[in-house]
Formats: C-alpha cells, structure tokens, sequence
C-alpha cells in the first residue's frame, strides 16, 4: 500500500499530486485528500495528529511526514526523480526546516484557485 495524504483544500498540494502522477508511470501511488472520509480513517488508523500540516506518506504499514515522506515519494518516481532520495543523508531537522518555510508558504507559489480534474486513467488512483 503506498498512498498519499495531501490537503484537498490547497492548490500547490493539488499541483504536486499532479507532478507525482506524471512521473509515475508505473502508478505506484493511490491519493487520498486528508479531509475525505479514507483520509481521516488512515488519519486515525495510523494515530496521526490534526496538527500535521504535511503531506502524508503510507508505505506498507509505514507513515511519513513532512521532507521524509517527499523523498520516500521520490524513490519511486520516473527519471532523475529518484535521485532526489541523496538529500536523505541531509539531517532530518534541517531537511524538515527546509519543508517547512515552503509549507509555510505554498499558497504564494499556485496562483489559480480552480483543482485539475484527474484523466480518466488516473480516477482509479484516487480512493
């Protein structure tokens, strides 16, 4: 099971999801908004707190946050994606930091205010 949790409500998350499907070409990722009913149920299930700000990975019966989860994400993405997963030997207090100050931020980085509708091969990615 590798899903991913992402705000719903946010545009730049809307934009990364988009960016992760089209570098995933082998689908390895299903999406669930956090605010939809499967995102609150692994919300519980994996005792993640409503404080988390971050995109949310599940990776087996594994949960990751924040930088952690983007390069776990990463790992499996087509192309020099994968490459990315080297800023792990970053420690994980700066690389959170880093997550951090463009968390803070990512509503300045997506200016339209209108989500894409998924292809229809992609529907079933969603859950």
């Amino acid at each position: 099971m590798n899903i991913i949790l992402f705000d719903g409500e946010c545009h730049f998350c809307d934009a990364t999801v988009q960016f992760i499907i089209k570098r995933d070409r082998q689908k390895h990722f299903k999406f669930a908004s956090i605010q939809s009913e499967v995102g609150q149920t692994l919300m519980k299930k994996f005792r993640i707190p409503k404080s988390i700000d971050s995109v949310i990975y599940i990776e087996d019966s594994n949960c990751y946050i924040k930088s952690t989860a983007v390069l776990r994400i990463s790992r499996k993405l087509d192309g020099c994606w994968k490459g990315c997963y080297l800023f792990k030997v970053i420690p994980t207090p700066i690389r959170d930091w880093v997550y951090d100050v463009i968390a803070k931020n990512r509503h300045r980085f997506i200016k339209n205010n209108h989500c894409i509708i998924p292809k229809r091969d992609d529907l079933d990615r969603f859950i």
